[in-house]
């Protein structure tokens, strides 16, 4: 049941943020757009560096915490694989990513499609199957202890070269059964989707399914190229896209998700701060946006700490929460059958909360 006192239908939008907080905090949703090195705690950094006797250039966690400051996506990017450094053995991915579904289920994440990115590791000496096995072991734990359920996705690093990139693709044959689909991250801002139109083609006919973040610093015409070159299936980030109106509509049109990180946008100024955040207008327009955390021991937070900085601005309302609720859902990689029970199970949750 919700917590929050019953409120009547014809006012949904007029509760105090307060009991707007409460509710989006116990809405049933989905994350799709989470990169599991990015969930990296500056304690299990430490805690990994002392397992795998590694020196790391950082005294304390605190230490740690203020270098997490960053002015864009190539400053992030720099500390970013500084502190994948620590992650050696099948037990540390397999810590890492059960540490994160811990926090997802205290926020009600009951589905996660989380980025992993071998080349960091695979290009240190680690072998890929160190890598999948420990996430993949932690997903199964996931949903044995809280019925939480998850797909994988394979990025490749956009800032390497398409070699590069059909490499790691050959080595992840033996998992194709475990990973859902592929994915492209890293600097985004020189490195156009059409440099990897290939390897896409290739993981689909492989029958993996695509996704690419453009969008984000990149221009429009990024996302043109994910969607035509790359023939996406989820696009992330996509806030450039309110830039293009023929863009939104296509968008619009196609049902095409976008997986929106509010909390990375502010950290890595994308945007102004959160009362400048986009969202109330991507969903004006009818775009199928969904809160995502992206990078959170980065950025400041996982999925409910999103939904509660959005809350707070007073801009968007219950109905608007729980189309994003519902969009999560809708925009994920599980079958129908499994989508409309979690589309029922959010219908119920808004019915307990009045």
């Amino acid at each position: 049941m919700c917590a929050c006192p019953p409120i009547e239908s014809s006012n949904l939008g007029n509760c105090s943020v307060t009991d707007l907080t409460t509710f989006v905090e116990g809405l049933p949703k989905a994350e799709l757009h989470l990169h599991i090195e990015g969930s990296l705690e500056p304690e299990q950094m430490f805690a990994f560096a002392r397992r795998n006797a590694i020196d790391i250039p950082f005294a304390s966690v605190e230490e740690v915490r203020a270098a997490y400051s960053f002015s864009n996506l190539q400053d992030f990017l720099d500390i970013y694989y500084q502190g994948a450094n620590v992650l050696r053995t099948q037990e540390d991915f397999h810590d890492l990513a059960l540490a994160y579904f811990v926090r997802a289920a205290a926020d009600n994440v009951v589905h996660a499609e989380i980025f992993f990115d071998p080349q960091t590791h695979t290009a240190r000496g680690i072998p890929f199957a160190v890598v999948a096995d420990g996430l993949l072991g932690a997903m199964a734990e996931a949903e044995t202890r809280y019925g939480l359920t998850s797909r994988l996705i394979l990025c490749f690093l956009r800032h390497l070269d398409e070699e590069d990139a059909f490499a790691t693709l050959k080595a992840a044959e033996p998992w194709f059964d475990r990973i859902a689909g592929v994915g492209l991250d890293s600097s985004e801002v020189g490195h156009p989707p059409e440099k990897f139109a290939r390897v896409f083609a290739a993981a689909g006919d492989a029958g993996l399914l695509r996704v690419a973040h453009a969008g984000e610093e990149g221009p429009p015409a990024y996302i043109w190229e994910a969607l035509d070159l790359l023939k996406i299936d989820r696009l992330d980030h996509g806030n450039r896209a309110l830039e293009d109106p023929l863009l939104v509509t296509r968008l619009t049109r196609e049902a095409m998700t976008l997986t929106v990180c509010p909390l990375s946008n502010v950290r890595l100024c994308v945007v102004e701060d959160m009362d400048h955040h986009p969202m109330g207008r991507m969903l004006e327009l009818g775009l199928r946006a969904t809160v995502n955390s992206d990078d959170p021991a980065y950025f400041g937070g996982y999925v409910n700490d999103n939904f509660r900085a959005l809350a707070a601005t007073g801009k968007l309302d219950r109905h608007d929460f729980v189309t994003l609720a519902r969009n999560s859902f809708l925009g994920s990689f599980l079958p129908d059958a499994e989508i409309a029970k979690h589309l029922a199970t959010v219908a119920a949750y808004v019915a307990d909360c009045g």
